[in-house]
């Protein structure tokens, strides 16, 4: 063997021999191979043009356990694709004149050259990516078939509209109420958009959630939050203008502390108030200004408009409750109205604060505190009635009961569950999608485009120099033949949410039949995914509308199952420091790539100038920071089995890793001292080494048990342990059985020295191909055991004996110790006191 391993020859060699050997290529008839099933998948990348460090941590977990189940005896499927679609594409096309197109597939290009050189055990066999037509055709079958089931609906919904791009912006791209991009005021503006019915799926969307064991706690949290089911009532409140307005609430308990009423600035009394007064109008054009996602309308300023007109209240006929148009109040939750209770909410404290309204208690943790004043919030915890009626002295639960039962038997409201769940609205008014399948005739209305003009391919010859849409403005495009009647007709310009691509991405990759999505029962030899890797930012749509997706199939007798992920892991992020300088107008700070710059002494200075930068916080890995590392450099200069290894070392596979030169180096260190043990392997040695054998198999069984459980950082620790203990030990065909064992253990984390170790011992085949090391039980039991010996309270010296041993042979041995003798030096035994398996303390 070489005196050093060089991974820039043994890398792509063993790379290639893989690829040639077909070592990771899913069998295609997986029905017909009888060993296990295992589909461990990664969230798909965007194909963004490079791969940094962060992505390497993610698929390079995925691949230690790929590469372990197969060594284990699974048939494994970990495949690879690419989430293609989507705006960023559109953005270079408007900003660099290519085509999205182009700009995507060289992307893809690039990423998976990367992702070749660190040695993933990948099934390429199976990548697509999702603008390919082959694919998105098959998406827009199931989208028809979807709507053949009702799923699918098609209604005119209010949207962010940039008037400068002409373009719907999702609610993350509106910025204190204006376009991310073009900067200009964003304008509310109802729209026919095409919506899939999830709220159909709320209740066992909710309920699986218990099913998901191998789903971590907070990611169930995240989506059940989402899912928002409440129980609460709706209610009914004569206006002082002759009409009624129903609230959702789910305190009905608290209704006694109601103080004024609140709707939002799209409801029928807010419209119908803008009508007849301007200052109203303004108030409300101001609203739809402000962000839009639900977190921002909670965490801003809360404002109101007070209208003219008033409510009666249900339960004290002589009281009434002024009606405000509010900025908080969200028309698409509950009835899009909401009873103020100040006293008991904390939105509501602060916007009776701002406008001097009456907080009433109405709730006490004891009935004598039923006049305490309040301090400077809400108290919306549990406790007594008071100040209510005939309510006063009861418990919160035993109130909202009361309320329902007295509304529903007056006729003024009744008990109701409301979901925060919203059917899911698909329509996007952008190029680079998948078109959405239908043709708009005056004659025949909405038609499904027939399933034998599948796909519905996008025109390449578009241009992005004009705002909005191109696939609105391209003629010989949208202008097509009703399929009904055989008249003119207009293409569906709409493409679908990037969304719909990534919620069933994971079946096609299990099966790919030519003529249809998938194969039903190839599918569901694969499926639900074994184990599910990607960032805990997909936590709450890409899996709440995977799930979805899933439940829907199965719904029209596609699928059998109804989760698609039987375990979900979220990895931690890796973390980088920062580098910048403030620039001297005061504006954003400009940031450095850390090849940028250099360490002097205390100092971090620019390479270009000599001048120092800013060293920022240690923060996750992004573009827009440029605190990025490209793997290529890395491989280039230390390997893929060193990157590989750092990215298992140290934190724990869900914490951060901060990334750091040291850390890598000494990961480069480690492979040279494994490929310096490798050559130390002799088939011909003789002699046992039981502590060490035992050691090894103990080893064997314990990073297989980490490795199952995504422990790799405890596997890790215990294969450092094992490479010292073999370094210290005397020649021995146990030793060599050690070394054998060790390289096994390593080769789904360094494969690559593995493989080379593996030749250079003269094995058969490849150690990709090879099986898990067998453990020996018995050895995994320790029948010896370490005692001490101590003399006048300190330790002169250990023994190794068989566990068990008698206590008078205990004592005999320790007696006899060089060690103990001298420390004795003739002096009368007294006493000696023997704690079996652990202690031998000689009194004199």
């Amino acid at each position: 063997m070489t005196e050093q391993f060089d991974p820039s020859q043994a890398d792509g060699k063993w790379q290639r021999a893989w690829e040639e050997g077909a070592c990771f290529v899913a069998p295609e008839d997986p029905a017909a191979d009888p060993r296990p099933k295992s589909y461990i998948l990664e969230m798909f990348p965007y194909p963004s043009g490079r791969i940094h460090i962060g992505h390497v941590r993610n698929y390079t977990m995925g691949d230690v356990l790929a590469r372990y189940k197969k060594a284990t005896g699974h048939a494994v499927l970990h495949p690879m694709g690419w989430d293609a679609f989507g705006m960023p594409a559109e953005n270079a096309a408007m900003e660099k004149g290519v085509h999205p197109g182009g700009w995507t597939r060289d992307n893809i290009a690039n990423m998976k050259a990367q992702l070749k050189r660190l040695g993933f055990a990948l099934d390429w066999t199976r990548e697509f990516a999702t603008c390919d037509p082959e694919y998105y055709g098959h998406e827009q079958a199931l989208f028809l078939d979807l709507y053949e089931a009702g799923l699918v609906y098609r209604k005119e919904s209010e949207v962010n509209w940039d008037p400068v791009d002409q373009t719907v912006l999702a609610n993350e791209q509106v910025i204190d109420g204006r376009g991310w991009r073009s900067g200009a005021e964003v304008e509310k503006r109802k729209l026919s958009q095409w919506f899939l019915k999830i709220t159909q799926f709320a209740p066992g969307l909710l309920d699986g959630l218990g099913e998901l064991d191998g789903w971590p706690d907070k990611v169930r949290l995240m989506q059940e939050n989402w899912i928002g089911k409440s129980r609460g009532m709706e209610l009914s409140f004569d206006l002082s203008n002759g009409g009624t307005v129903a609230v959702y609430s789910t305190r009905p308990d608290t209704i006694f502390g109601a103080s004024f009423l609140a709707v939002a600035p799209d409801h029928p009394l807010a419209q119908a108030a803008a009508e007849k007064d301007a200052a109203a109008a303004d108030f409300i054009a101001e609203c739809k200004r402000g962000g839009t996602t639900a977190a921002e309308v909670e965490s801003a300023e809360k404002k109101g408009f007070r209208t003219t007109i008033t409510a009666r209240h249900p339960c004290e006929s002589w009281r009434t409750l002024p009606v405000y148009i509010a900025n908080f109040v969200l028309m698409d939750y509950g009835t899009g109205a909401v009873m103020g209770v100040p006293g008991h909410d904390q939105r509501d404290f602060e916007f009776a604060m701002k406008y001097n309204l009456p907080i009433l208690r109405v709730v006490a943790s004891d009935p004598s505190k039923a006049d305490e004043k309040f301090g400077t919030e809400a108290e919306s915890g549990d406790g007594v009635l008071v100040n209510s009626g005939a309510l006063d002295g009861m418990g919160v639960d035993e109130a909202k009961a009361a309320v329902i039962a007295k509304a529903e038997a007056e006729g003024w409201g009744e008990g109701k569950t409301v979901w925060r769940l919203r059917d899911w609205g698909v329509s996007r008014q952008r190029y680079w999608g998948t078109p959405i399948p239908f043709i708009h005739c005056d004659a025949c209305g909405i038609v499904p485009v027939p399933k034998d003009q599948l796909p519905v391919t996008l025109p390449e010859d578009v241009d992005f120099k004009e705002p909005g849409n191109p696939l609105a403005r391209h003629d010989s495009w949208k202008n097509v033949t009703c399929p009904g009647c055989g008249g003119d007709a207009l293409r569906e310009t709409d493409t679908l949410d990037t969304f719909v691509d990534s919620s069933w991405y994971f079946l096609r990759f299990a099966s790919q039949p030519a003529d249809r999505p998938f194969d039903r029962d190839e599918v569901a030899q694969w499926l639900p995914v074994e184990q599910y890797i990607g960032g805990i930012e997909h936590a709450i749509l890409h899996l709440l509308y995977a799930r979805f997706w899933t439940r829907a199939l199965a719904h029209i007798g596609k699928l059998d199952f109804a989760e698609p992920f039987a375990s979900l892991f979220t990895q931690g992020m890796v973390t980088h420091e920062t580098y910048y300088r403030r620039n001297p107008d005061g504006g954003q700070q400009t940031f450095f790539l850390p090849e940028e710059v250099e360490r002097k002494g205390e100092a971090v200075v620019l390479k270009a100038d000599g001048y120092p930068v800013t060293t920022g916080r240690v923060v996750k890995m992004s573009k827009s920071k440029k605190n990025v590392v490209d793997p290529d450099t890395i491989i280039a200069r230390y390997g893929a089995d060193a990157v590989r290894w750092f990215m298992l070392s140290d934190s724990p596979p869900e914490r951060d890793l901060p990334w750091s030169e040291s850390g890598i180096e000494g990961c480069w260190r480690f492979v040279q001292r494994l490929w310096r043990i490798f050559g130390q392997y002799d088939a011909a040695a003789a002699g046992e080494d039981k502590p060490l054998a035992r050691k090894t198999h103990q080893a064997i069984a314990a990073v297989a048990s980490d490795i199952e459980a995504l422990g790799f950082n405890k596997a890790v620790a215990r294969i450092y342990e094992l490479t010292g203990a073999v370094e210290k030990a005397a020649p021995s065909a146990s030793r060599s059985e050690a070394i054998l064992a060790l390289l096994k253990m390593v080769a789904p984390m360094m494969p690559h020295v593995a493989e080379e170790g593996w030749a250079a011992m003269s094995q058969a085949g490849l150690v990709a191909d090879a099986p898990w090391p067998q453990v020996d039980e018995a050895l995994l039991v320790e029948d010896e055991v370490i005692i001490a010996v101590q003399h006048k309270g300190k330790l002169r010296d250990t023994l190794t004996v068989p566990k068990g041993l008698a206590k008078e042979e205990l004592e005999a041995r320790a007696l006899a110790c060089d060690k103990v003798r001298r420390s004795i030096d003739g002096a009368e035994v007294r006493k000696v006191i023997v704690v079996p398996d652990r202690l031998v303390n000689i009194v004199t």
